[in-house]
């Protein structure tokens, strides 16, 4: 019954978000950092499996976002609007609302099979050597798309907007904000049966002893497959919601730079924490749009005292250098992150009475 109440408590909380951003009283603005904060939450509870709960050390995941973002924005432009790949829209625009997830799902499965191709070099590597693998496979996905002229190349690819503003024509509602809320409440709710799941304590086993595990009769290889492209798979869906809600995608928007925001998500939040990567993916969000605003004002504070010299401005870049450098203090203050590898309801034992992770 409890865990019943939490659920709908939880429904109350999306429908009442919806309803504000449907009559405005949540901004654009405000709005969009939400979604942000939905999608960085599936970008890293993906990761957690594969980085957390695998014990693996995957560098590239964001080469799996643009997979899905790439997928997702020529699909949805060439089934409902009018483009220069194939003329006319294949279907009448009144099915995007309809058939949105299923551009999400495939999204989703075709990252899942880039997955694979990573999953298969990691029966025989481990550590070090499989960080380089996913790094290759990052910069690969990137250099492929930007050598395709057909979806833009270097220049990106737009056209998603005309989509979701024709969804706006026939129903009046903030889509990509339904979209994100249920694209994160489903990938979340997917990991938590995953990692509750007998393919679930087989991950576990394999980052505990992975000889041990097969002594055991884990089929470690099957789980190791399981966790890639389930993990690729989620950060597919996340690409693809990232270039809807932007409306525009370029490759070099999912550099190694995004792919060390996920891994300081996950390090930030706990190995092997589905929650702390939940928190983790909130804090970094509203970390980084503080940064919007902080940048600037520190740079005309330091101006006004004469610290900085006439014409250098700092600007926007020097997230770059906080973001790995917050990755470098975690690793030397705090390895086990905000949660290490508990969950809320261990922190917080009453929380049992309405959910439990492990």
């Amino acid at each position: 019954m409890q865990k019943y109440t939490l659920n709908a408590a939880l429904a109350a909380l999306c429908l009442g978000l919806v309803l504000l951003a449907q009559f405005n009283v949540i901004d654009q603005y405000t709005q969009t950092v939400l979604m942000f904060m939905g999608i960085n939450i599936i970008f890293a509870s993906s990761l957690n499996i594969v980085n957390g709960y695998m014990g693996e050390f995957s560098c590239g995941h964001a080469g799996f976002m643009c997979v899905g973002a790439y997928v997702s924005s020529v699909l949805s432009v060439v089934l409902f609007t009018s483009n220069k790949l194939v003329g006319d829209a294949l279907l009448p625009p009144e099915l995007a609302p309809m058939l949105f997830p299923v551009v999400l799902i495939v999204a989703g499965l075709v990252s899942s099979v880039f997955g694979l191709l990573v999953a298969l070099p990691s029966f025989r590597t481990r550590g070090d050597y499989l960080a380089i693998i996913t790094i290759a496979a990052n910069y690969i996905v990137i250099s492929v798309i930007e050598n395709l002229d057909i979806i833009g190349g270097p220049r990106g690819f737009h056209g998603m907007k005309r989509v979701i503003n024709g969804m706006r024509d026939m129903v009046d509602i903030p889509w990509m904000f339904i979209w994100v809320i249920l694209g994160t409440l489903f990938s979340v709710w997917l990991l938590r049966r995953l990692v509750n799941s007998t393919y679930g304590k087989g991950i576990s086993a394999v980052c505990q002893d992975e000889v041990a595990a097969e002594i055991m009769s884990v089929d470690t290889n099957h789980v190791k497959l399981v966790a890639f492209m389930v993990s690729s798979g989620l950060a597919g869906v996340a690409g693809a919601l990232y270039a809807h809600v932007y409306g525009y995608v370029n490759p070099q928007a999912f550099n190694i730079l995004k792919s060390t925001e996920g891994l300081v998500m996950v390090y930030l939040g706990g190995m092997a924490s589905l929650s702390g990567s939940v928190m983790a993916a909130i804090l970094f969000t509203l970390l980084l749009e503080s940064l919007r605003f902080v940048i600037p004002g520190l740079d005309a504070a330091l101006h006004a005292v004469n610290l900085l010299p006439a014409g250098y401005e700092l600007s926007q870049v020097w997230k770059w250098v906080l973001i790995p450098l917050i990755l470098i203090l975690l690793m030397q203050f705090r390895p086990e992150g905000i949660m290490g590898n508990r969950e809320l309801s261990g922190v917080f034992p009453k929380l049992r009475r309405f959910y439990t992770f492990k």
